[in-house]
């Protein structure tokens, strides 16, 4: 059964209330003060909060956020970049955006992040699908998907679907 991970894109707390959530993603672009509020209630709640944004400027200990979100799927060579994170922030947890191609989702797995995120579009769902399938059946790392159109998720062996606040419905 797959779980949801929550992208907060808007001010608003409700979804930290709610008990089939266990992790949210909040981007750094959102006011500080929410940002750490947020957080806040989220870990009193016994949930998750992975900061998002520029990989280069995301600072999980600057929101007491359990980790990061690194969108490395315009990088050509993203072990670099998880290695290096992983040494200024060795108690974060990194979920990394590959590229829907399996060499680049074979590097990043060989870094050891908690888990991969595929982006996945309606066009092209079939040739994601087969991707992620593979993926799921080859590695022991977990994966996302991160669907970017509304495509349907339901038949993918993913451990985790990333939905937008504003999509979300219970």
């Amino acid at each position: 059964m797959q779980n949801f991970i929550i992208n907060i894109t808007q001010e608003n707390f409700e979804l930290v209330k709610n008990e089939k959530i266990g992790c949210f993603i909040i981007s750094q672009d959102l006011n500080d003060d929410f940002i750490i509020s947020f957080i806040d209630m989220a870990k009193k709640s016994g949930k998750i909060c992975l900061i998002s944004g520029n990989y280069a400027e995301i600072n999980p200990e600057k929101y007491f956020s359990d980790g990061a979100i690194l969108d490395l799927s315009k990088e050509e060579y993203p072990q670099k970049i998880i290695k290096t994170f992983k040494i200024k922030y060795p108690k974060a947890l990194i979920g990394v955006v590959s590229r829907n191609r399996r060499h680049e989702a074979m590097l990043i797995s060989e870094c050891e992040p908690e888990f991969v995120i595929f982006k996945v579009w309606k066009d092209g769902f079939e040739k994601s699908a087969e991707l992620i399938n593979w993926y799921s059946d080859f590695f022991l790392i977990q994966c996302a998907v991160w669907p970017v159109d509304g495509a349907d998720t339901s038949v993918l062996k993913t451990d985790f679907v990333i939905v937008d606040d504003v999509n979300f419905k219970n």
